[in-house]
């Protein structure tokens, strides 16, 4: 150390380098490992509870989390599911689709559910760079406008009004251009949006100023809720069965306008079998009891779609690929009571044709456990096989 307190440069060696002075806080991510649907939703309101800051960077409200406090379900879809904390800032990145009018129903309605949400709109920071989606959700054609450069902007929307609406109509028009049977409300759809104005300008920040503000500010404990998961990225997953956008770690500094080196714990969520939903490949799939079973005791329903998920064993191989692209510094593994009264438990696909390692069930109920050590010891066998094929705690 110097006599100043700061430490000294570190020798680059052979390869050069540099120091990294000035890096500032760090952010902990909480990413999907599979097709979504693995639990996120309940990490990050573990984690939430001591952070200061919990950010959503992409995807919009085709993202469903559910989190229960003091026994009230809260849906989430747009929202970041830490805004349940009270003494949580809570952004939504440039990254991310906002459907204004979903965006107010979800808090209106988790408002009326219990407190938890009370006092929303005072801690709900909005990037000025997010896309606004229009009709019904837009997920979809709003990253397409995105990348046509064609979309509409919170900061266009907050900007001027009239040129704004001018950009909506030209857009409304291509749409129905393209798809002919398409119908839009032009004007209604526009009055609707000016009605939000007033009530989301106190919320929207430049947010490459306000990331780079919590980052170098005072000391933070920042979260970052990523939606979708590995398999479904529309570089990484399963194309063409995914979703439009980066829900792998580098989706976390293009999506919050942060550098990687700001990137600090990246925690990997795995649901102890697997879930998909919709169409696509699914080698473990089980169409059978089995599957069926997953299916109820897991209370197997998406929170957006409503639709059942198609259930199977876990898929060590995915796993193992969502971690090569994310690199987890840890797993969270989720709804292992479900697996409590299956004999045998299957696993690890190998190769492209499936090849099942058979690991001996537990038959004991697991679902008051909070420890490791207070799982029964075929359990224990289970979470450490995982560990050990995926060298990831």
């Amino acid at each position: 150390m110097s006599d100043s307190g700061s430490s000294e440069p570190r020798d680059g060696g052979a390869q050069g380098g540099s120091s990294r002075r000035g890096v500032g806080n760090t952010v902990t991510v909480v990413l999907g490992a599979q097709w979504g649907d693995e639990g996120k939703g309940k990490v990050v309101d573990l984690l939430a509870q001591d952070a200061d800051m919990v950010c959503r960077c992409q995807g919009g409200n085709n993202a469903g989390h559910t989190v229960v406090v003091d026994s009230v379900e809260y849906d989430f879809h747009l929202l970041p599911s830490g805004i349940i904390n009270p003494k949580v800032t809570a952004f939504i990145g440039n990254g991310v689709v906002i459907h204004l009018p979903g965006l107010f129903e979800e808090a209106e309605k988790n408002v009326r559910k219990g407190k938890g949400l009370e006092g929303w709109e005072s801690r709900l920071i909005i990037s000025d760079r997010a896309h606004i989606g229009t009709t019904k959700k837009g997920i979809g054609p709003v990253y397409s406008a995105k990348a046509a450069r064609s979309g509409l902007r919170i900061c266009d929307l907050l900007a001027d009004f009239q040129q704004f609406s001018e950009r909506f109509k030209h857009l409304a028009s291509q749409y129905q251009s393209m798809y002919p049977s398409l119908e839009i409300d032009v004007d209604g759809e526009l009055e609707k949006l000016k009605t939000y104005v007033d009530r989301i300008k106190p919320m929207v920040r430049d947010g490459v100023f306000f990331m780079y503000e919590a980052l170098h500010g005072p000391s933070k404990k920042i979260l970052v809720e990523g939606a979708n998961a590995a398999l479904l990225d529309i570089d990484f997953g399963t194309y063409p069965f995914v979703t439009s956008s980066n829900c792998t770690v580098g989706g976390v500094c293009t999506g919050l306008g942060m550098p990687p080196q700001n990137v600090g714990e990246v925690f990997g969520v795995v649901k102890a079998y697997t879930t998909r939903v919709g169409i696509g490949a699914f080698p473990t799939e089980q169409k059978n009891d089995i599957g069926e079973l997953l299916q109820t005791r897991g209370k197997e329903v998406g929170v957006t779609t409503g639709r059942k998920r198609r259930c199977g064993w876990l898929d060590l191989v995915l796993i193992k690929y969502a971690h090569i692209i994310n690199g987890f510094t840890a797993l969270a593994l989720t709804k292992l009571d479900i697996l409590d009264v299956l004999p045998e438990i299957q696993e690890v696909l190998q190769k492209v044709e499936v090849q099942y390692e058979t690991l001996p069930g537990w038959n004991t109920d697991t679902s008051a456990a909070r420890t490791f050590d207070e799982l029964p010891e075929n359990a224990k066998k289970y979470v450490c096989f995982i560990e050990d094929r995926l060298d990831v705690p």
